[in-house]
């Protein structure tokens, strides 16, 4: 059977050259004998696919040396409570509403003290990024949080909020490593990997060392505090060693692929073909606000709830599959990560110009 066009939102496609590579190293990683998901996180073997893949990922975004990586477990659910839990020192945070993940965020945070929104796109059904030029930063917020691209509405920031000396915290889970990131602006980043660098199971944080503290919220599970990893290069307990694998993989095929600069471009090209088609449509429309569309998270819908039901049968049919909307908005979305080839999107556009021809009086 060949492979499909796989528009899944997460977890997502992976670039093939790093399915084969692991595939030819699946009973046997380089002469131990044995596959990574058999051998010890303690082993030498294991040590150096852990240097490498940080070390990697150093170089490509260019991470200063005040900053520690981490690879953890939890998904980035977790790290909605892990945040607040390290940096909630006055028990005040100031959150950007701007779609499900940010609303998970902000719900999670009132746990363990007061949150402020103090920008929202919840009035047009997260169809906008707020104004973030002039925000009205609480005195007294131990740090703002912004989710930089929202994988379920599809609109992410491309210009960040200037937060002063207030540490600001990014879940860039569904558009990590596609394009060039200042890290010295952000205290925290973190990214689930199944999205856009690897299989679930492991979440990458890169966390400014001044905020790596013991002086955390009394209570908080060993498991919930970075500096536990930290202390540990994210060996306290057994890590997700083998998505750390293919995570360490996926980042020498950015690195060979011209590294961010390069990928950038290549997404720009891939998102313009989709959204092009979408401006241009009878039948289809995109719902975000040009300004704030995400390159990775294309929704889109047609005129009639019916008629998205019969373009999600028909795609899935035709070799397209995972175009249904997140079913909390309905509707389609294209999620054309990194590893989702322009042929793939060319493909895609195609089939809708075909639908829309059959399906429009």
């Amino acid at each position: 059977m060949s492979r499909i066009y796989n528009f899944s939102a997460g977890p997502a496609v992976l670039p093939e050259e790093v399915l084969k590579e692991a595939a030819e190293e699946m009973l046997d990683y380089k002469g131990t004998g044995m596959s990574v998901m058999e051998m010890s996180h303690r082993s030498k073997a294991f040590e150096g696919i852990l240097f490498d893949a940080e070390k990697t990922l150093r170089e490509l975004m260019k991470v200063p040396d005040n900053y520690k990586i981490l690879f953890v477990q939890g998904g980035g659910s977790t790290q909605f409570a892990m945040v607040p839990l390290n940096l909630m020192k006055n028990k005040v945070a100031d959150y950007i509403k701007t779609g499900q993940w940010s609303k998970k965020a902000i719900s999670e945070a009132k746990i363990y003290g007061k949150v402020n929104v103090i920008a929202s796109s919840e009035d047009k059904n997260f169809s906008y990024i707020p104004d973030v030029k002039n925000l009205k930063i609480s005195d007294d917020a131990d740090y703002v949080y912004i989710c930089h691209n929202e994988t379920v509405h599809g609109l992410k920031y491309h210009d960040i909020p200037s937060t002063g000396d207030k540490v600001l915290v990014a879940d860039m889970s569904s558009d990590f490593l596609s394009e060039p990131v200042d890290v010295s602006k952000y205290g925290i980043i973190f990214a689930g990997a199944q999205k856009n660098v690897g299989p679930a199971g492991v979440v990458i944080v890169i966390i400014r060392e001044d905020l790596i503290t013991d002086d955390v919220m009394p209570l908080t599970p060993t498991m919930l505090k970075y500096k536990t990893h930290a202390d540990d290069n994210s060996l306290y307990n057994t890590p997700p060693a083998y998505g750390i694998y293919i995570c360490g993989k996926v980042f020498n095929w950015v690195k060979e692929k011209g590294g961010l600069d390069d990928m950038k471009k290549i997404n720009e090209e891939k998102a313009a073909i989709l959204y092009d088609f979408l401006d241009s449509s009878k039948l289809f429309k995109g719902t975000v606000e040009k300004k704030d569309r995400s390159l990775m998270n294309v929704p889109f819908v047609t005129a009639s709830k019916e008629l998205d039901a019969k373009f999600i049968s028909e795609s899935k049919a035709a070799g397209f599959d995972n175009l249904k909307g997140h079913r909390t908005v309905g509707g389609m979305r294209a999620s054309i990560y990194n590893a989702m080839p322009i042929e793939g999107v060319k493909a895609l556009v195609q089939f809708m110009k075909k639908f829309e021809e059959e399906n429009t009086l």
